[in-house]
């Protein structure tokens, strides 16, 4: 299983852990790694001081390459990214934004840059940006979402751009990694499936809700905001429908989850708590190692494709 994504990065395998704010934190990132695949620490809206802490840690635990994942609405996001270039990590991918401004710094300092987008629109802006590749993330996945599809969105991005292409939103295992190869992919990101494993530090009981989930428990809110968030529904996700339906303002709503994904990562909050997941969710049945989902994700492939051969 080579891509042209495992010479770009220096990896064994075409698989990117996502960057899920409060819950890609160094253990998770190094072990995703040392496993093959690249690991990403998640700087969310932390200071650049603890996205140091983060990057020196994960630093001790693999010799392997791993990135940060910066999201650009954070305050902090200008002082992260001058501590990246400082600390030449491997990778930065960023969401919630436009980091054009940052790309040629990034690039001087040897970091690879590859921003997620939700359209084929921006994926070619960040292309005229100088981005290594981009992450082409459907509606499917957890936390801030998009509008289109997976399967929709990928393959425009593909034609549309001479960079390579990531798939990820709705991916879980070996099935999903076909397909997205199919539509012209590079390799895959999961996020919601490495939520679910053993070195992830996030709360037991947020994994439980996830592994325990159904195929439409993965639910969207906050549409009227201009940033829906897909989440395992709960009595937060209940309380934004109907905050919603009364016309509440932006600034009721934010005041009502405030907390609230810390909540779920760190005390395991699965009803006030905002767990977030994507609608691979009902496709996680249970929690193990890292190692062992890139084996499953890698080892399937060749099932997989007997399949598709016994048809065509």
């Amino acid at each position: 299983m080579k891509t042209d994504l495992c010479k770009l990065l220096n990896i064994e395998y075409p698989i990117i852990q996502g960057g899920m704010a409060w819950v890609a934190t160094a253990p998770l990132a190094a072990t995703v790694s040392n496993a093959g695949g690249l690991g990403i620490i998640a700087a969310g809206n932390a200071p650049a001081d603890y996205v140091l802490e983060q990057v020196r840690k994960a630093k001790t635990l693999t010799n392997k390459p791993f990135g940060v994942n910066v999201m650009l609405l954070s305050p902090f996001a200008g002082e992260v990214m001058k501590m990246l270039c400082e600390e030449k990590v491997a990778v930065v991918t960023t969401g919630a934004g436009n980091p054009g401004k940052y790309i040629a710094s990034l690039k001087e300092a040897g970091i690879k840059v590859i921003p997620v987008v939700p359209s084929v629109t921006i994926a070619k802006k960040m292309e005229r940006d100088g981005a290594d590749a981009v992450i082409a993330e459907g509606t499917e996945s957890g936390g801030h979402i998009g509008e289109l599809t997976t399967m929709a969105l990928v393959p425009q991005v593909v034609d549309a751009v001479n960079i390579p292409v990531i798939a990820a939103g709705g991916i879980a295992d070996s099935r999903g990694v076909v397909a997205a190869l199919a539509l012209g992919a590079v390799g895959v990101q999961l996020g919601t499936r490495f939520l679910c494993s053993e070195e992830c530090t996030a709360h037991e009981n947020y994994k439980n809700a996830v592994v325990e989930a159904k195929d439409r428990d993965a639910v969207v809110t906050g549409r009227s905001t201009g940033h829906p968030v897909r989440g395992i529904k709960n009595k937060l996700t209940r309380g934004f429908d109907k905050l919603e339906k009364e016309g509440a303002s932006v600034e009721e709503i934010e005041k009502f989850g405030a907390g609230a994904l810390r909540n779920a990562v760190v005390d395991g909050d699965v009803e006030m708590g905002a767990l977030m997941a994507g609608q691979s969710a009902g496709l996680v049945c249970d929690i193990k190692p890292c190692e062992e989902i890139i084996n499953d994700l890698v080892g399937g492939l060749g099932e997989v494709l007997k399949r598709i051969d016994s048809i065509i």
